[in-house]
């Protein structure tokens, strides 16, 4: 099995643990983001409105696009982020710099990496989001859509290929920004622990990976959230005027939003952000690194 197969199975294995750990936040971070203000009081009364009006399975509603989306979503940014190290590193040792096999990369190649493995996700991740969030904000009394494959077709078939990727500008920035910032964060840390206690990267600790990934998550948050609501408004915002369309790009949702909102709405459905965060960001790269070894040794 060759490394790019090895690390695109075992970013699926990471994706999946992602979702399954972190969809739950995810929903109630969305409701809030994308609602006027105060529909919800808070964190908890969006969750409890949820409970209490659409039960306990909705908390995974919209499921089924991101566990298939983001298993892909999440093995395209390892797969794309190793190459791109392991490009990186090819190039420093030619260079005769960061360690006799290269592999100690700069800070800039660190995040050039993960702004490539963000760029490459975002092809994937623009279309299974916009989907996953008109699913998990539409009306339980008249659902628009009957699931995934129905809102697919119902776009596909109105507004075509640019319906289905409504809001990639957006998106594009936020998986760049974002993710270069993630990936630099959580190598950092790996590389600091394997020179630290003198080990190698399949000898750090399950504990380890899994605290990597929450620091590595919040690194992120902190950089893409304002990008992140303004993405949910466009992905939930009519298609056309005559379907309620209320910004006619980006910078025209940023204006409108900090006109009529004020900067508050920039961090609105940060609460469960940050409490989904550590876990489904930890499950992430425990599921990445553990599949790694497994995949490795085989």
């Amino acid at each position: 099995m060759s490394k790019t197969v090895k690390d695109l199975t075992a970013g699926t294995a990471g994706g999946i643990a992602q979702v399954l750990v972190g969809q739950p936040f995810d929903i109630v971070k969305v409701r809030m983001q994308t609602s006027s203000a105060g529909t919800y009081k808070g964190m908890l009364d969006c969750a409890g409105q949820i409970l209490r009006n659409e039960g306990p399975l909705a908390f995974y509603k919209g499921t089924v696009p991101p566990l298939l989306g983001i298993g892909a979503c999440v093995s395209i940014q390892f797969g794309v982020l190793e190459y791109t190290k392991r490009f990186f590193a090819s190039q420093n040792k030619s260079r005769g710099v960061g360690g006799p096999d290269g592999t100690n990369l700069l800070d800039s190649q660190f995040y050039l990496a993960g702004v490539s493995a963000g760029v490459g996700n975002s092809v994937i991740s623009g279309p299974v989001e916009h989907i996953r969030i008109r699913l998990q904000t539409q009306s339980v009394v008249k659902p628009a859509y009957v699931g995934p494959f129905d809102a697919v077709q119902k776009i596909y078939s109105a507004h075509g290929i640019a319906g289905i990727y409504k809001g990639q500008v957006v998106t594009l920035w936020r998986e760049a920004v974002g993710y270069g910032v993630y990936f630099w964060a959580y190598e950092k840390l790996v590389q600091r622990e394997m020179a630290t206690k003198g080990i190698k990267r399949d000898q750090i600790s399950a504990l380890n990976a899994v605290l990597f990934g929450a620091g590595a998550g919040y690194a992120l948050w902190a950089v893409i959230y304002p990008i992140d609501m303004i993405k949910s408004r466009m992905q939930t915002d009519g298609f056309s005027p005559s379907t309620g369309q209320k910004y006619k790009s980006t910078l025209d949702c940023v204006r409108t939003v900090w006109r009529t909102e004020g900067i508050g709405a920039f961090i609105r459905g940060l609460g469960p952000t940050l409490i989904r965060s550590p876990f489904a960001n930890g499950a992430t790269f425990l599921g990445f690194e553990m599949a790694s070894r497994i995949l490795n040794n085989i």
